[in-house]
């Protein structure tokens, strides 16, 4: 569905330029990522088609630390009118659109900081029950909903594809057919056979999303959240400490998994332990088999906390005791056996 844009947020007919530009505001989306999902393609590709093909003014850069799956992006895009310069170069912090890839990046409240009382929240799942942290968002902000990940798996695309198409259905002054050349001219060379996959991709998030009602609960524009805090020469903490050592206990890979997961089924396993020389995160629990069993210890499941979706256990059980499936919301908390279960509240 084509949700109407609010009152705010209409194109200027005469130029077709981003709404607020005429009276020096940029249109500004941050999209919330991490890597692997693209991102920092969709911003590239958003950026592009608004500068070169709509006549307008932009800007695109990201931010991210190792570049690898699962560590966190942040992809950034200014649009203005042509005669309007931009000349900041800083993240964007009060957007006017926040686009989320992956649920589990919602349990950080700098995901959804500095967003407009009037801005738009996209955020990638599958219908169902609206997650909590969505409470805290603008009451009057317009809050849509697409399975970017589902949609991306069953056309073998990219969430990335997808979440372009819905920001273009969610504003209908982006020119979707240009938005949608520019992400094709993007695959065409290095990868032909994605053009006709994203295609699809794209325009399934261009009609396929839902706009979720009473959601937001707080009044007036989010206030901004950095991940990080400001040190001046008076603040900065002494050089050589680590204020939060790295601790294998509390890693969290959850956020790597892009919408598929290895499943136990415990009466098919019998045990070999081939799955564990190949797990490279050392994420399945084993326990002492039980009086009545042949076997000392036995596979008991998985923690999917340190568990990412690499699927190599599923790919070298002999007996399909481990199968691929698609993440569904709670699914890896019903399932998870945790390793450390004294760390558990």
């Amino acid at each position: 569905m084509n949700a109407p844009l609010p009152v705010n947020h209409q194109v200027n007919d005469a130029t077709n330029l981003p709404p607020g530009s005429s009276a020096g505001k940029f249109f500004e989306v941050r999209f919330e990522s991490i890597g692997g999902l693209g991102a920092h393609a969709a911003g590239h590709v958003l950026a592009t088609a608004a500068v070169l093909n709509m006549g307008m003014n932009g800007a695109h850069f990201s931010s991210y630390g190792s570049e690898k799956k699962g560590s966190v992006v942040r992809s950034f895009v200014r649009l203005g009118a042509a005669s309007q310069p931009i000349r900041a170069s800083a993240p964007v912090e009060t957007p006017d659109v926040i686009i989320v890839f992956h649920g589990v990046l919602l349990r950080n409240p700098a995901t959804c900081g500095g967003l407009h009382s009037d801005g738009t929240f996209i955020y990638n799942a599958p219908a169902g029950v609206i997650p909590e942290e969505l409470k805290a968002l603008p009451r009057t902000a317009r809050v849509i909903r697409v399975d970017a990940l589902g949609i991306a798996l069953k056309e073998k695309s990219r969430p990335n594809a997808v979440m372009l198409g819905t920001i273009c259905g969610a504003f209908p002054w982006l020119d979707a057919q240009i938005v949608l050349a520019t992400l094709s001219e993007e695959f065409a060379g290095k990868n032909p056979a994605a053009v006709a996959t994203n295609e699809a991709a794209f325009l399934r998030g261009a009609s396929e999303f839902e706009i979720i009602e009473d959601v937001g609960e707080a009044e007036g524009d989010l206030p901004i959240a950095r991940t990080d805090p400001e040190f001046g020469f008076q603040t900065q903490p002494a050089g050589g400490l680590l204020p939060e050592p790295g601790n294998s206990a509390w890693n969290d890979m959850s956020a790597s998994r892009t919408g598929l997961m290895p499943v136990l089924d415990g009466a098919k396993c019998i045990h070999c332990g081939v799955c564990d020389l190949v797990c490279p995160d050392f994420c399945l629990v084993w326990g002492a088999g039980a009086e009545t069993s042949k076997f000392e210890r036995e596979l008991m499941g998985v923690d999917y906390r340190y568990c990412k979706g690499c699927m190599r256990c599923v790919e070298s059980c002999p007996t399909g005791a481990l199968a691929e499936e698609i993440e569904m919301p709670g699914l890896a908390d019903r399932l998870r056996v945790p390793l450390f279960p004294e760390l558990i509240k």
